[in-house]
């Protein structure tokens, strides 16, 4: 017998919420009072869906392929947060200027490259893109595995991306934000 999934329940309108600051968050989860499998976004605490086989696989073929295309000075970084003003988001995948040692003792605040991986979390992980554009994250990808294709949010401003492309199937995409960087997407969705 299937168990029906519910939604998860939908804060009422007219009652007040007390958001948790990022500082707040940080010391919470320190404590353990808030679950590991956690993220931040706009003062509220989401809890990450599972990870499905070929969210898991896509995921560590991109980190590879980056890791091998990426100039001296950045690295990839993999679930890890990005802090933000009042968000506190792990990316899949994020490209960074600097070395591993520079955020010993604070997390990154932008990133070159972020790039969110969707198997069934679309809606969720698109509902981060302002997080990122507060950031100033250069460059959002977000791969929607079963489609085969990346959509590419660029030129953050004022809380929002202002460029927005949809590349798939097929094709090659190069990274604006690391234009030594070249996908191409029929190699990189095959199984083979």
């Amino acid at each position: 017998m299937t168990k029906a999934v519910e939604s998860p329940p939908i804060p009422l309108a007219s009652a007040p919420l007390w958001p948790l600051s990022v500082a707040a968050y940080r010391a919470l989860s320190e404590s353990g009072l808030i679950p590991k499998n956690t993220e931040l976004l706009y003062g509220f605490v989401y809890t990450k869906m599972s990870k499905s086989p070929l969210h898991s696989a896509l995921v560590r073929r991109l980190a590879r392929l980056l890791n091998q295309a990426l100039p001296p000075g950045y690295f990839v970084d993999t679930e890890q947060p990005i802090a933000c003003k009042d968000s506190e988001p792990e990316p899949d995948l994020a490209v960074l200027r600097g070395a591993e040692e520079d955020f010993w003792n604070r997390h990154p605040e932008t990133a070159e490259l972020v790039v969110e991986v969707c198997v069934t979390s679309h809606e969720y992980d698109r509902s981060k893109l302002r997080a990122y554009a507060d950031a100033a994250v250069k460059e959002c990808w977000l791969i929607l595995g079963p489609e085969k294709q990346i959509e590419v949010y660029r030129q953050p401003r004022a809380g929002q991306f202002t460029a927005h492309t949809l590349h798939g199937p097929g094709g090659t995409l190069t990274c604006a934000a690391l234009p030594a960087f070249k996908l191409s997407l029929d190699s990189f969705f095959d199984k083979g």
